[in-house]
């Protein structure tokens, strides 16, 4: 079963898959559809996509998380743009750990690799992108190592409840240099934009945690 909202890249991959020797079942475009169709006729392996409607953000790996916790056993391989944190160490500790994979999107235009990752976890087997590895390990250690002196001071004077102006004005430098640094900040600490949070209140969390 497949689930992507871009009709061009969804229509692509059952051209893909089918020309490789599969069957898909089913082809849909968003994260419910997705839940749905497992429910119906448990499918050999899941692909989907990680955002989706209606929010575009991480619905398609969070269907993904719920299916594994509802069949365990469920291959399920995950292709993105980016590298989604949130749900991602939680997919991949899903189960067993086995059948399972996460590849970022740029590995489908690789052919052969993408349809040996996608028989590996229908098989039982992990895949999962150098990339996603490389960032979770790095979140793991120290989710401000990857900020500049500067990018850090701007984080604790925001900490510290300073607007962009009182920082401006503390470091000597314009607010549209700050606000470049923020935006730096938000885009190193992986969160991206969104409805339902605020990252400037995530990003000191992550300031003080660490």
């Amino acid at each position: 079963m497949l689930a992507e909202d871009s009709v061009l890249l969804r229509e692509g991959l059952i051209g893909l898959l089918t020309r490789c020797g599969h069957q898909v079942v089913a082809a849909v475009a968003d994260a419910e559809a997705l839940v749905a169709a497992v429910e119906e006729d448990t499918p050999d392996i899941v692909v989907t996509d990680v955002r989706m409607p209606p929010g575009f953000q991480d619905e398609g790996l969070h269907a993904a998380v719920r299916l594994r916790e509802r069949t365990p056993a469920l291959p399920v391989l995950v292709l993105s743009q980016y590298v989604q944190r949130r749900y991602a160490a939680e997919l991949l500790d899903s189960g067993d750990g086995s059948g399972v994979g996460y590849l970022l999107k740029d590995r489908v235009g690789q052919v052969e690799e993408f349809v040996a990752a996608l028989c590996e976890v229908a098989d039982g087997g992990t895949v999962v992108d150098p990339e996603v590895v490389r960032q979770l390990l790095r979140r793991r250690r120290d989710p401000l190592a990857r900020l500049t002196p500067r990018e850090r001071e701007v984080l604790a004077l925001i900490a510290e409840g300073r607007s962009n102006g009182a920082t401006a004005r503390e470091l000597v430098v314009s607010e549209a240099a700050v606000g470049k640094h923020i935006s730096s900040i938000f885009a190193k600490l992986d969160l991206p934009p969104a409805d339902d949070t605020h990252r400037r209140v995530l990003a000191v969390l992550a300031y003080l945690r660490a």
